[in-house]
């Protein structure tokens, strides 16, 4: 009998059963230690081999090798050139502000790509996708302004929260809505080609089409808007101002950016580059305050004064500019405000008459009265004014330079309309209202005045064509200094235009003005006619306002009866 390889007997001897067991299990224990030894010998190596193997497999990338959350430091774009519009702000580049209501992430831009700097060079480091829509086909902005330069973010993000401000919305009989306040006034309804908005403070706007021709009325100032002429692939199109029955004619180039059209003042004529010059340079010594020197006063002198304070004396000529844009738009403000301040601030029309009459010698004006309350003008922020002043003067005069270049290729033709509106250049923060308006702040309604100013704090519109921007000042009763608002890209570009056109109009001022009065002489103020001049008047102007604001009261009638019949509607 066997028992594995033992044997109950050696060769040459016998052994008794017990003995023999003993042996065979010896010899058993003494066979497995071996094997085990064998084994283990085999198998350490082999375990040792695996284990090297997995550690030198790369592992999954790291989470501190992500780009950076810090915004990159950003160089100011020069305020000198003219303005860039190829540079498009684009939603991918975070950090500097956010919209009041964030989009969801089925609607937000991809952020597939970062800026990160490296060795003072841009380099883009890749960031995986989060099931965010591709913004392939638009171009980012390489370089914006500095973000110390920019208001917070965070002031952005806790205010604005809703751009719809409350009320109701009624279907109107015949086709169309309206939008109706709590307090039962309209605030704007649109029906049969026409588009009536109210503000909250009286006055309105109301934009029609008729004949190919645009019709827009907005407090005191109407215009007819028609096509004009094609310059390089871009589209002019000219406009018949009817301001208290005096006409003047302005071109505006066409911009398309993100489905809607935008128009941008285009100077009809130029002045010379030396004078361009002369008004963003230093004179030789100050010049002071005088009436002579100045020469612009009336009513609102006092009724405004202290809200806003004319430079002591001026060290450059774009400093009296800008004394002159704001007063414009102070005169504007007044006449807006003019039938209402006489019915009920009889007592001081006649102080702002004396105020005026004090203007007139060469005094300074009176402290504000309570008629203008608000926030005034920081002696920060009237410098932030001129030195948009200045830069726009450095601008023109590049372009004046620039007019009568040929025309782009057809291949530039596309990428030419389809550019963003100044209003949206990253560069451009500061805009002086020009007209009263009504924008939404946090869901809630409050008006502007044609002099408050505003600073954007967003640069891509939303899907109502709006952007974010901060009270800087204020008048009493419009929006406070400080809050947030909703405002339109198409009201902040009209800003624009009206403060380049502005700017102008006090070149011509100042070109009657030199070598009198102690002011310097210029040296050189002819002008030359710009590629796209402007054309003749529209013959039809007034009569189309006219009737465009017989046909807004009777359509307004009825959407104020159709409204109070309705008693309720959509919330």
């Amino acid at each position: 009998m066997q028992v594995g390889f033992c044997r109950w007997g050696q060769k040459g001897k016998s052994l008794d059963g017990q003995e023999a067991a003993m042996n065979c299990i010896t010899k058993t224990e003494n066979a497995l230690l071996k094997f085990a030894i064998l084994l283990l010998t085999i198998s350490v190596p082999a375990f040792a081999l695996g284990q090297h193997k997995t550690e030198s497999k790369p592992s999954a990338p790291a989470h501190s090798s992500a780009p950076s959350h810090a915004a990159p430091s950003h160089a100011a774009p020069s305020h000198g050139a003219t303005q860039s519009h190829a540079s498009t702000p684009s939603h991918s580049t975070t950090g500097h502000t956010s919209t009041p209501s964030r989009p969801s992430t089925a609607s937000r831009p991809s952020t597939t790509s970062r800026p990160s700097t490296s060795g003072g060079r841009t380099t883009t480091a890749a960031r995986p996708s989060t099931a965010r829509p591709s913004t392939a086909g638009r171009t980012s902005t390489t370089a914006r302004p500095a973000t110390s330069a920019r208001p917070s973010a965070m002031a952005s993000r806790s205010t604005a929260a809703s751009h719809t401000p409350p009320g109701r919305t009624v279907a109107l009989k015949g086709g169309g809505t309206a939008s109706i306040r709590p307090n039962g006034q309209v605030r704007s309804f649109s029906r049969g080609g026409m588009t009536v908005t109210n503000n909250i403070h009286g006055g309105r706007t109301v934009v029609s089409v008729h004949n190919g021709a645009t019709i827009v009325t907005h407090g005191r100032v109407g215009f007819v808007q028609r096509p004009y002429v094609v310059r390089g692939g871009v589209s002019f199109v000219s406009r018949t101002y009817v301001v208290g029955g005096v006409v003047h004619v302005g071109v505006y180039r066409s911009y398309f950016w993100g489905g809607h059209p935008y128009f941008g003042w285009h100077p009809g004529f130029f002045w010379h580059p030396g004078f361009y010059a002369w008004g963003w340079h230093p004179w030789g010594a100050p010049l002071y305050w005088g009436v002579g020197l100045w020469g612009w006063h009336g009513p609102w002198w006092g009724f405004y004064g202290g809200w806003w304070n004319p430079y002591p004396y001026y060290a450059a000529p774009y400093f009296w500019l800008t004394d002159y844009l704001i007063s414009q738009q102070l005169q504007a403000a007044y006449a807006a405000n003019y039938a209402a301040a006489e019915n009920a601030h009889a007592d001081e029309m006649a102080a702002d008459a004396a105020a005026s009459d004090a203007a007139a010698a060469g005094n300074p004006p009176p402290p504000a009265d309570a008629s203008a309350g608000g926030t005034p003008l920081s002696p920060e922020l009237k410098d932030a004014i001129a030195q948009e002043v200045k830069a726009q003067l450095a601008a023109q005069q590049q372009q004046a330079q620039t007019d009568s270049a040929p025309a782009p290729a057809a291949s530039a033709a596309p990428a030419a309309a389809q550019a963003p509106p100044p209003a949206l250049d990253p560069a451009q923060r500061t805009f002086i209202v020009n007209t009263d308006l009504t924008v939404v702040s946090n869901g809630q309604e409050c008006g502007l005045s044609s002099g408050d100013v505003l600073t954007r704090l967003t640069d891509t519109p939303d899907a109502d064509q709006t952007v974010n921007a901060s009270v800087s000042a204020s008048k009493n009763a419009d929006c406070a200094a400080g809050s947030t608002v909703a405002v339109k890209v198409d009201d902040l570009q009209e800003m624009f235009n009206h403060f380049q056109e502005t700017i102008q109009n006090g070149m011509t001022e100042m070109a009657k003005k030199q070598g009198t009065n102690g002011m310097p002489a210029a040296p050189d103020t002819g002008t030359t006619a710009s590629s796209v001049p402007n054309p003749p008047a529209d013959p039809n102007a007034a009569s189309d306002l006219q009737q465009q604001q017989q046909q807004a009261n009777q359509a307004e009638t009825q959407v104020q009866q159709q409204a109070a019949a309705s008693g309720g509607g959509t919330q």
